[in-house]
């Protein structure tokens, strides 16, 4: 198993238990919080395959999407209780999927030869899209819309990514080191309030 896939199911782990996270904050039934869970693993990368044909889209051809799933939401659920706040759990699981989505975004868009501006904005698409899907269903403004940093870390990422890349860095490493640049923002841009300017007052 290569280190891309490895990412790309941590990535799916991480993302379903911050969609459990999230219904369960909304005290959604057991189905609600599998749904939310489903669509915020594989919400982003759904989206970014079928923009660029990548169709079947991945956890179409490989069920091991499902069961990744599947299991993570049911420890989500089991363990809820030995998770401490809620909020701060999805918090963590949510920024590292932000981080390993955003790199294998990149990557994908890279392997089907698209110009740079594309992958950004693919890797952005893949890493963001899928919390963007849960906090609409959840009924919650999107943290993607508002000033807080998160789109911005994926932009960061991925930009870093493709450098890395340009300059023929080891491809593990560049997976390694640029995830843990965009999860290393999101947490500083948390901690120390980094914030976009507001146009309102």
């Amino acid at each position: 198993m290569s280190l891309f896939q490895i990412f790309d199911f941590l990535g799916t782990t991480a993302f379903a238990i911050s969609g459990a996270m999230a219904a369960m904050n909304k005290r959604l039934d057991i189905f609600g919080i599998f749904i939310i869970a489903f669509v915020t693993s594989v919400g982003g990368g759904t989206l970014r395959d079928m923009l660029i044909g990548r169709t079947p889209v991945g956890w179409m051809t490989d069920l091991t999407y499902l069961y990744i799933i599947f299991a993570a939401t049911l420890l989500g659920i089991i363990f809820r209780k030995r998770m401490g706040k809620l909020s701060k759990t999805l918090f963590l699981f949510d920024t590292i999927g932000l981080g390993i989505f955003t790199i294998t975004g990149a990557e994908i868009g890279l392997q089907f030869g698209l110009h740079p501006i594309i992958c950004v904005i693919l890797a952005t698409m893949s890493g963001s899209f899928g919390g963007l899907i849960r906090d609409i269903l959840v009924n919650e403004i999107p943290v993607i819309l508002q000033k807080e940093i998160y789109a911005l870390a994926c932009v960061i990422g991925a930009v870093g990514f493709l450098l890395l890349e340009k300059i023929n860095v080891d491809k593990d490493l560049q997976y390694v080191l640029t995830s843990s640049l965009v999860i290393v923002i999101r947490l500083l841009a948390v901690k120390y309030k980094w914030e976009l300017r507001s146009i309102y007052k």
